[in-house]
């Protein structure tokens, strides 16, 4: 699991990447990614509404979300932040095809990995 500095908290936070960041989207879900200059861990922050489902689906989205993050931790480079936006088809997905689908969008996004 992710730990308490490695989770975006503040919602000013969530807006500054969703609005700045560089996205990748797909038909699960959205990943925003937000570089920053800051000698910190990398943030993650997770965005799943209702339209997902009920509350135990969206909570298993995002447990499932968060194991993935953590397991793709080395590899986001120093101070960066990313949001992820889980859209409804992410309800049915399974580990593998979410795993699949944040990997392909951190890769694309991220400036270490081009």
């Amino acid at each position: 699991m992710l730990a308490r500095p490695n989770r975006l908290t503040d919602g000013a936070d969530y807006r500054q990447v969703v609005r700045r960041g560089q996205r990748c989207g797909g038909p699960r879900l959205i990943v925003s990614l937000l570089p920053r200059s800051e000698e910190r861990a990398p943030r993650f922050g997770f965005i799943i509404s209702k339209q997902v489902g009920t509350a135990v689906v969206r909570n298993t989205v995002r447990r499932r979300l968060k194991a993935i993050c953590a397991d793709l931790l080395s590899t986001i480079p120093e101070g960066t932040d990313v949001v992820i936006r889980a859209l409804p088809a992410s309800a049915t997905a399974d580990f593998a095809d979410l795993r699949a689908d944040v990997g392909r969008c951190i890769r694309r996004l991220s400036p270490v990995t081009r």
